[in-house]
């Protein structure tokens, strides 16, 4: 997500717009974009033409929209409502993507919006050196995201005993004495039902950190393997199980920023990841490729979110 533009007037939780019919939404930051590609897009005003506003050496997407629609108030009433957000953000997307194809392209947070052209021109010129720059960073690149969930239900796997360097797994052998009757018999006999409650409880708190810490190992080896094959990566704010789902617990959510060309590495990469010994808790999700949302705000590329 990009740092919040000078200027930009109508942003969740940003100032109100004024009574003005149309207001300019702002898509995306581009250079050399041909305008064919923007024709018959839907953006997010049916009947609006998807156009250029030329500022500096550079081009804005934008699209007229009605000022009402998308003043304060109605528009934090609109993304609060789920399918009206994906809606939003799938017609942001869109745009994103098609001038992408074309042309080296800067997207900018959903909902990023102006008075009018001129303001828009204006607050978007004082930027202009920084979208350059970005530009130039992400240019030849997408992005992939990957993220790792803790499988559930699944016990621990054994981790066998280590006899010395070997270039296999050693071979393990579980021997179980079995207590002679009289000593079972007695054991049972002083064992109290409260007692056996209490070893049940802390065998399971136990187990249920065995995993987690297993889980975690296992998301930040797949956090370092992706970035010895991308170019930048991020770790992002993980989502609660609200988002991803009653007993999905997140453990990584992350994007990279890989050079085209490179995607085999990195699905290849997670391939291999998957079938490796110690994966065996965590499940691995991957989507891309996507235009680099998570690297165009000019920050530190390797900082956590």
């Amino acid at each position: 997500m990009t740092r919040p533009l000078p200027g930009a007037v109508v942003t969740p939780g940003g100032h109100p717009a004024t009574t003005t019919a149309t207001a300019t939404y702002v898509f995306a930051v581009c250079h050399g974009c041909d305008p064919a590609v923007l024709t018959g897009l839907a953006g997010q005003a049916a009947g609006a033409p998807v156009r250029l506003l030329r500022f500096g050496s550079l081009e804005a997407v934008v699209q007229d929209v009605p000022a009402e629609m998308f003043g304060e108030e109605a528009l934090r009433e609109r993304l609060a409502d789920r399918a009206e957000l994906e809606h939003c953000a799938r017609a942001h997307h869109a745009v994103v993507a098609a001038a992408a194809g074309r042309a080296p392209t800067l997207p900018l947070p959903l909902a990023t919006l102006y008075l009018s052209d001129e303001r828009a021109r204006a607050a978007l010129r004082e930027d202009e050196n920084r979208f350059r720059s970005v530009m130039g960073r992400i240019a030849g690149r997408v992005e992939w995201g990957v993220k790792v969930y803790a499988a559930p239900g699944r016990p621990p796997p054994t981790r066998p005993e280590r006899t010395g360097p070997t270039t296999t797994a050693p071979t393990t052998t579980t021997l179980t004495a079995t207590a002679p009757p009289e000593t079972t018999s007695a054991a049972r006999t002083n064992t109290r039902p409260g007692h056996a409650y209490l070893d049940r409880a802390r065998g399971a708190r136990r187990a249920r950190e065995e995993r987690q810490e297993a889980g975690l190992n296992a998301a930040a080896s797949v956090d370092r393997a992706l970035r010895d094959i991308a170019v930048a990566g991020r770790r992002l704010r993980s989502h609660d199980t609200g988002v991803t789902g009653a007993g999905r617990v997140q453990l990584l959510n992350a994007a990279y920023l890989v050079d085209e060309g490179r995607e085999a590495d990195l699905i290849g990469a997670v391939e291999l990841l998957r079938t490796s010994p110690g994966y065996e808790r965590v499940e691995l999700e991957v989507t891309g490729p996507w235009v680099p949302y998570s690297f165009v705000d000019g920050g530190d590329l390797d900082a956590d979110q």
